[in-house]
C-alpha cells in the first residue's frame, strides 16, 4: 500500500535550496515519490510561497523551470474557502500551519511530513519529520 503524505513547505525547501542536512532526508522522500513508492501532496498556498522566497536566490525563468519539475513530484491540493474558515477558527497559533494542515485533512491525507512539529501540537492526524517518517517505514 502507498503511504499518502502531505509535505510542509519546510520539506520542499530542503529540497529545492540543499538545506543540509535536512536536504539528505527531503532527497530521499521526494525520490520515493519519483519512484511511485509514496503519494505526495502539498497546499497551492505552500506552492506560491515557496516561489517567493526562490525569488530571493532565482530569477523568473529558473523559478518557472524548478516548479515546472518539482509539481511533478508532489500533488497541489486546492486552499478553498472551507479550509481558510476552519483555519481562522482554530487552536493553531500559526495561521499558516492551519492552513497547510486543514488542507491536509480536508483532502484525506492522513499524515503530515514537517520540521516544524511544535506548531502542529493540536493536530488530529501522525505529524512527523520526514527523516522519522524514512526510519520508521524504509528503514534509513
Amino acid at each position: 500500500m502507498i503511504d499518502y503524505l502531505f509535505v510542509d513547505s519546510d520539506i520542499i525547501l530542503d529540497l529545492l535550496l540543499a538545506i543540509m542536512p535536512f536536504y539528505v532526508f527531503a532527497a530521499r522522500l521526494f525520490s520515493l515519490a519519483e519512484k511511485g513508492q509514496v503519494k505526495l501532496f502539498m497546499s497551492s498556498l505552500a506552492f506560491n510561497n515557496i516561489d517567493y522566497i526562490l525569488s530571493k536566490q532565482f530569477n523568473r525563468e529558473e523559478r518557472k523551470r524548478i516548479l515546472n519539475q518539482f509539481k511533478l513530484l508532489a500533488s497541489i491540493l486546492a486552499v478553498d474557502e472551507k479550509i481558510i474558515h476552519i483555519a481562522l477558527n482554530s487552536d493553531f497559533e500559526d495561521f499558516e500551519d492551519a492552513i497547510q494542515y486543514y488542507t491536509a485533512t480536508e483532502n484525506s491525507v492522513p499524515t503530515i511530513i514537517t520540521r516544524n512539529l511544535k506548531d502542529y501540537k493540536t493536530a488530529q492526524i501522525p505529524v512527523i519529520t520526514a527523516e522519522a517518517y524514512l526510519k520508521a517505514n524504509w528503514h534509513s
